[in-house]
């Protein structure tokens, strides 16, 4: 038997080695870690006025859209993961469950934010001396970068600190800038100064592109692309004149199924997302998670997806993860290691 001739099973994406590019840090925190964060803090303070996440984030409940997705951060994850002991707690649990999920490749992104113990960098510095310690450990099979990301609300003075952020913590495991944040909000155009002093000091960008119809207009995608990046994320509402441009610089694309779908940022079902007219394109296409906290659908589901709702037989699934290696932002180091990890593996046929 041929291993296009196999099923797709869940055990078999879940054992496949796979790249993740597009995970926000604090939306891939699960519920159940969220709980425990709360409960020691409850713990410790009766009258700690926040709700359990299991009652405020129900388990099952994955039906989040734009209008109802950022208030869940702003009103309430921020608010649970405030300090350096539940950062510390929270980013270790989201690096074990991608590693336990097949993942050998992350890149996670975040915002710099203060908290009441820790300024902007120091909350970097927080995150890095995890991922670092994560990195080091002998039996790891996933290697981890971070992505600093400039919030559409943001003025330029915060998206040069988290630029400068991201500089000076090149060397510490800090691999890219990344513009996010709610599409409906803010010009981005006034980051580009910003992000063209990024592309000078050879820093990888990505950006949130396309993702509604008021994130789409022509002025500000061809803004986003005459910064040059190197990846995209969502890549929804583009026209032709605007894929051929993508095609023709060669960027690479980051599609998130599930949080797409659920959050209704496309027409219809699994089916009918973007991702079947990407997957036959000539650019790196990388299959992402997004929040897999809020939308619940890890890698290994996604890849499930994929297989399930576009006839995508398992060697078609490896070459789909090995397609996403050319746009990788660590470098040349980390894509021989990945391109020996796919060249070793013999999964196919289990």
């Amino acid at each position: 038997m041929t291993s296009t001739s196999i099923q797709i099973t869940r055990s078999f994406t879940r054992s496949l080695p796979k790249i993740e590019l597009h995970a926000h840090l604090t939306g891939s925190i699960s519920r159940e870690c969220l709980h425990d964060i709360w409960k020691q803090k409850k713990a410790q303070k009766p009258d700690l006025d926040v709700e359990d996440p299991l009652m405020a984030i129900p388990p099952g409940k994955v039906d989040y859209d734009i209008k109802t997705f950022f208030p869940l951060f702003s009103s309430y994850i921020y608010r649970l993961c405030n300090d350096a002991s539940s950062i510390e707690h929270s980013t270790q649990a989201v690096l074990n469950d991608f590693e336990a999920d097949g993942v050998v490749y992350l890149e996670l992104r975040t915002t710099p934010r203060a908290t009441h113990d820790l300024s902007k960098e120091n909350y970097v510095k927080t995150i890095l001396t995890i991922i670092a310690s994560h990195n080091k450990k002998s039996n790891n099979k996933m290697k981890t970068y971070l992505i600093l990301s400039v919030d559409r609300r943001n003025t330029i003075a915060e998206a040069e600190e988290v630029l400068d952020l991201a500089l000076k913590y090149r060397s510490a495991g800090v691999v890219g800038i990344d513009l996010c944040g709610n599409p409906a909000v803010g010009d981005v155009r006034i980051f580009s100064d910003t992000f063209a002093r990024a592309r000078v000091e050879g820093l990888a960008i990505t950006v949130h592109f396309a993702e509604t119809t008021s994130s789409a207009t022509d002025e500000e995608l061809l803004c986003l692309l005459s910064w040059l990046p190197k990846r995209l994320g969502h890549v929804i509402h583009v026209k032709d004149e605007i894929k051929k441009m993508i095609e023709r610089q060669n960027i690479g694309v980051e599609l998130c199924l599930s949080c797409n779908v659920h959050a209704r940022m496309i027409t219809g079902g699994y089916s009918d997302h973007h991702f079947g007219m990407w997957r036959h394109s000539t650019v790196p296409v990388a299959l992402s998670t997004d929040d897999v906290g809020v939308f619940c659908s890890p890698l290994s589901e996604e890849y499930y997806l994929a297989a399930t709702h576009f006839s995508l037989d398992r060697r078609q699934l490896r070459e789909l993860c090995e397609k996403a290696i050319p746009s990788i932002f660590s470098g040349s180091k980390e894509e021989q290691r990945l391109r020996e990890i796919y060249a070793e593996w013999d999964g196919l046929t289990l």
